[in-house]
């Protein structure tokens, strides 16, 4: 009689739960964001961002805070957010870039399904660049094909280790990658100290971070990873045109193709659809707000163009469909 008891109160819990509007269910409720770095780079750049000015768009008004949760290369945390994270619409994260890349990959470690993450929307397709110290010898992409040049990384499955494994195999470098750097700001560090001779991280973030260092001309910028060269980068090459070939090329901009997922927001799978419909149009409306647009103009953030939760899971579809061909020219040049 107990267990029917408790039965009878799970279910009745359940039926309210699911009668409740958004706005019901997120009122006096905390939703957390979830970043797979340490503090400081580009995804807790964006994951706070998000986290200060969604929860006035969300119905009902909950509480937002970010957590960090760094290890191996965002895996600890995506693979989190997928199996043990309350399926409710509380839990948001920053994804990241490569997520279906790694899954089309096979990477070692995987426990997600990309295309049943609950898609929520980008904030800005993302520049990455890679740079070594004004110290280094390797002042250009050229000089890291003649010379054996040591980076910092974090993690295999870090667009910080693979794409610069992925150059080495493609376009001829010599980077030898140090992948033992929980996030940039470490990288960052062992760079100045001359552990290393520089790293990888988003443009955006550099520019605000960093824009010291370029005013001051303290790092070289050797290549930069988009699909098309940035307005403020036009002499830096592309990744996906350093390939030796067709074939090497095509392969290169598979690694790119993670770039024009950006700095996108996700959720956990199986949320109400209700829930989902509010979460998408709460993020759209933030992309609108007023003030929110004038901070980033004022912090000189990259900013849009926004892309929706239904766009994104399209892209993350159309990546996982990637021919295996391609594919598997990838994972050899990466070592796999």
């Amino acid at each position: 009689m107990r267990a029917i008891l408790w039965s009878l109160v799970a279910m009745t819990s359940a039926a309210t739960a699911q009668a409740q509007t958004p706005e019901e269910f997120y009122k006096g409720k905390t939703v957390e964001i979830y970043v797979g770095t340490s503090p400081g780079g580009g995804y807790d750049l964006y994951g706070r961002l998000v986290g200060r000015h969604i929860g006035a768009h969300i119905p009902g008004k909950p509480t937002v805070i970010v957590r960090n949760m760094p290890g191996a290369g965002h895996l600890k945390m995506a693979n989190y957010v997928f199996n043990a994270a309350p399926r409710s619409g509380t839990v948001l994260a920053t994804a990241p870039q490569a997520i279906a890349i790694e899954q089309a990959m096979k990477t070692e470690g995987i426990q997600y399904d990309a295309s049943k993450f609950t898609w929520i929307g980008r904030v800005a397709p993302v520049v990455e660049v890679t740079y070594t110290w004004h110290e280094s010898p390797t002042k250009t992409l050229e000089d890291a094909r003649k010379r054996v040049t040591v980076m910092g990384g974090s993690g295999a499955a870090s667009p910080t280790v693979f794409y610069l494994k992925a150059l080495n195999q493609l376009a001829g470098t010599k980077f030898n990658v140090i992948p033992s750097y929980p996030s940039n700001a470490e990288t960052n560090l062992a760079m100045q100290r001359g552990e290393v001779e520089g790293g990888s991280k988003a443009w955006a973030s550099m520019k605000v971070d960093n824009a010291d260092w370029l005013r001051d001309k303290k790092v070289n910028i050797l290549v930069q990873y988009a699909d098309a060269r940035a307005h403020d980068l036009p002499d830096v090459p592309l990744m996906m045109e350093l390939g030796r070939d067709e074939n090497e090329r095509r392969a290169l901009k598979l690694f790119a193709m993670g770039n024009a997922m950006g700095r996108s927001i996700m959720a956990t799978p199986e949320i109400p659809a209700d829930r989902v419909a509010a979460l998408r149009k709460a993020f759209m409306d933030m992309m609108n707000d007023p003030e929110l647009i004038r901070f980033v103009r004022d912090k000189n953030i990259d900013f849009g163009p926004a892309l929706d939760g239904a766009g994104l899971q399209k892209l993350v579809e159309e990546t996982l469909a990637i021919p295996p061909e391609v594919v598997a020219l990838a994972k050899k040049a990466r070592g796999d």
